[in-house]
C-alpha cells in the first residue's frame, strides 16, 4: 500500500480546526479564531488564544471566527490561520509546502469550494478536498467498501451532514447548516427572550454542554449563568434548567431530523434495510448533546450508536487517507497546483 510523503490532513471546522500530520497522527486541535492587527495586518494570535480575545479588544484589534456555517467568509483571516498552525506543527526546516488533504462540506457552492482551495493551496503544494461525511465515516470506523448500506450522521460546529454509503461512495447524502453554532444562538435568543437578559454565545455553549438534552430529561439540572439585564443595563444571574435548554433548541434540532428523515426517504429499499439491521453512527463536537442519540432513535425508529471520539472521526478520516493512495482516490476530489 503506497503512501505519501509530506502529508497534512485538515479538518477546517467553524468552530475548531484540527491537523493531522502523517506519521505523527492529530498534532493540533484548536478553536477556529484568529486576531488581526486592523492597522498592520499582523496576525498576534491563532486558536486558543485568539478565542480569549473574543468580545475583549481594543478598536485596533480584531478576533474573529473566519469560517461561517461550514464555509470561508474571511479569505485573508483564513489563509493567515492555516499558514500559522501547519508552520507551527511543521518544523520550518521540514516546511516546504505539504500536500494537503482538507475536509469540506458535501453541500458547498462551486464559488465556495474554489475558496477553500485557494486558501489550501498558499500552504500546500497540492490540494485534496474530502467530504466531511466521507472522512467521517472512515473515521468513525465504518467499512464503506462493503456492498451494503451505512449511515452517518455528523453534526458539527456549522454544518450537519447525513449521508447513506456503500461500495465506497455516497449513495445519499444531505447537508444543512444548521449546527453547534445555530444552537448556542438560539439558547441566547431564548434566554434574552424569556428572561430578558443578553448573554454572550461562548456561555451558551457552555450551558449547552452542561446540561443541554435532546429530549426532555428524567432529571432537571440546573446552572447559573450570568449576563446583562436589558432592562437595567446591569449585570445579573440567572438560574436556567435543562427544560430551558431543551426548549431553546428544539426548533433547529427538529430541522436537522427533517433533513435525516428525507435522506431515509431517499434511501434505496435494500440499504435501508442494512441500516435498519446495523444502525445509525453519530459523529460530531454537536451529537454529544445529552439524549440526541434517544431523539434521532425514536423519530427514526432506528437504533443509534455514537462512534468512538464523535469530535475527532473527521480528522481521523482525513488521517486514515494520508496513508493509502487508494483511500485518497476513492474518497477525494484532486486538484493539482500548476
Amino acid at each position: 500500500m503506497g503512501v505519501i510523503s509530506k502529508d497534512v490532513g485538515i479538518d477546517l471546522g467553524t468552530s475548531n480546526i484540527r491537523i493531522h500530520v502523517r506519521g505523527k497522527g492529530i498534532v493540533l486541535s484548536e478553536p477556529t479564531v484568529v486576531a488581526i492587527n486592523k492597522i498592520t495586518g499582523e496576525v498576534l494570535a491563532v486558536g486558543n488564544q485568539a478565542k480569549e480575545m473574543l468580545g475583549r479588544t481594543p478598536d485596533n484589534i480584531v478576533a474573529l471566527k473566519p469560517l461561517k456555517d461550514g464555509v470561508i467568509a474571511d479569505f485573508g483571516a483564513t489563509k493567515m490561520l492555516i499558514q500559522t498552525l501547519i508552520s507551527r506543527v511543521i518544523p520550518k526546516s521540514l516546511f516546504s509546502r505539504p500536500r494537503i488533504v482538507i475536509s469540506i462540506p458535501s453541500e458547498i457552492t462551486d464559488v465556495e469550494e474554489r475558496a477553500v482551495e485557494g486558501v489550501a493551496y498558499k500552504a500546500g503544494k497540492d490540494v485534496y478536498l474530502m467530504e466531511e461525511v466521507m472522512a467521517a465515516a472512515i473515521g468513525a470506523g465504518i467499512q464503506v467498501e462493503q456492498p451494503e448500506g451505512s449511515m452517518i450522521i455528523d453534526i458539527g460546529g456549522g454544518t450537519s451532514e447525513m449521508a447513506v454509503l456503500s461500495l465506497g461512495g455516497i449513495v445519499v447524502s444531505h447537508s444543512i447548516r444548521v449546527a453547534g453554532e445555530k444552537l448556542d444562538k438560539d439558547i441566547v435568543e431564548y434566554i434574552k427572550r424569556t428572561f430578558n437578559v443578553i448573554i454572550g454565545e461562548g456561555e451558551a455553549e457552555e450551558v449547552k454542554k452542561q446540561i443541554g438534552a435532546a429530549t426532555s430529561a428524567m432529571t432537571e439540572e440546573k446552572v447559573n449563568i450570568k449576563g446583562r439585564n436589558l432592562t437595567t443595563g446591569l449585570p445579573e444571574t440567572i438560574t436556567v434548567t435543562t427544560e430551558d435548554i431543551r426548549l431553546a433548541m428544539s426548533d433547529s434540532l427538529n430541522e436537522i431530523m427533517r433533513v435525516i428523515k428525507l435522506t431515509l426517504e431517499q434511501t434505496p429499499p435494500e440499504l435501508a434495510a442494512d441500516i435498519m439491521a446495523k444502525g445509525i453512527v453519530l459523529s460530531g463536537a454537536c451529537s454529544q448533546i445529552k439524549n440526541l442519540d434517544r431523539f434521532i432513535s425514536n423519530e427514526t425508529g432506528m437504533p443509534v450508536y455514537f462512534a468512538e471520539n464523535p469530535s475527532e472521526c473527521v480528522i481521523r478520516g482525513v488521517g486514515m487517507s494520508l496513508d493509502s493512495i487508494e483511500v485518497l482516490k476513492k474518497a477525494v476530489k484532486t486538484k493539482k497546483d500548476n
